[in-house]
């Protein structure tokens, strides 16, 4: 169905809410997470609307002798809005996975972590579109020990991060460093702004054992307060307390993104490549996708950059 394949890779610039629906916790407003890994996900609708909110202000900020060609595209590839003329979209955006998790450190202020099941499920993802990462295997990594690539994280031979001490089995490990490489240099974008941040990665990735780094992807996202404010007393509402979860900036997801031939039966059919460019071009001109809520206090915003198969 699909003859387009695509690795979508999501950057957060700033907190994102995508939340759940649901609270089960003690926290109000969680965030959305795999069943199986409890990992934090975006829902491929949400990252889909996303995409669709981009193009429509593109629409608007074009001329209007240009707004009409790309309002119909718009309704080609993402599918109409009404029943009236109803087809099916020719652009598929799964489920982002988390690919990296940032961590407070002791040393270098925060770390980029992952684990083995998290490069795994990248790599996977990967080697469907057709792209094979020239990465190693990694080793079996036992519960409070870490591999490193970079000596200066550590503190009398210990890693650090928040509460917790580490062991680093290899102060210097070939295997991290080629992974960072290759995520610094594909996953995040090029340009001075982000620099800095591809540097880092290169350095200070660090790899967790699954059930260390499920622990820190539970209870060490960021979690605000909020209080309602009763504007005849100036004072807290009652009940009007309440908390909400956020992925914090600096994590990288990955999700798949599909494309094929539009289907709206009146002809003159985009093929699978040209929806593929379209849409590539509306993430290079738009400098950031706002996924999720509370988007009128910065929440959300995200950098996409696209690897095609």
């Amino acid at each position: 169905m699909f003859q387009k394949h695509a690795a979508l890779f999501l950057y957060a610039v700033s907190p994102v809410h995508m939340g759940a629906g649901q609270a089960i916790g003690v926290i109000d407003n969680p965030i959305q997470r795999e069943r199986h890994t409890n990992h934090p996900c975006f829902a491929g609708s949400g990252i889909k609307g996303a995409l669709r909110h981009a193009w429509e202000s593109l629409c608007k900020a074009v001329p209007d002798g240009e707004k009409s060609k790309l309002q119909a595209h718009l309704d080609a590839i993402f599918g109409p809005e009404s029943n009236k003329d109803l087809h099916a979209g020719a652009v598929s955006v799964g489920d982002a996975q988390l690919v990296l998790f940032p961590i407070r450190s002791l040393k270098g202020g925060f770390v980029y972590a992952t684990c083995p099941t998290a490069i795994e499920r990248a790599r996977r993802l990967l080697s469907l579109i057709g792209v094979t990462p020239s990465w190693p295997a990694l080793p079996a990594i036992a519960e409070g020990q870490c591999l490193i690539a970079n000596t200066e994280l550590l503190s009398d031979k210990k890693l650090h991060l928040e509460a917790f001490e580490y062991t680093a089995t290899d102060g210097n490990d070939e295997t991290v460093k080629t992974i960072a490489t290759w995520l610094a240099e594909n996953a995040l974008l090029a340009g001075n702004g982000y620099d800095h941040f591809r540097n880092k990665l290169k350095s200070d990735l660090v790899v967790l054992s699954d059930t260390d780094f499920a622990y820190f992807c539970e209870h060490a996202t960021l979690v605000e307060p909020h209080v309602r404010i009763n504007d005849a007393t100036g004072t807290a509402d009652d009940g009007g307390l309440f908390f909400t979860e956020n992925l914090p900036p600096e994590s990288l997801m990955i999700a798949p993104l599909l494309a094929s031939q539009t289907r709206t039966g009146k002809g003159n059919e985009l093929e699978a490549e040209a929806v593929m460019t379209q849409v590539c071009t509306v993430l290079n001109h738009t400098k950031y996708l706002q996924i999720g809520g509370d988007a009128t206090t910065g929440r959300g915003l995200v950098v996409a950059r696209v690897m095609e198969g």
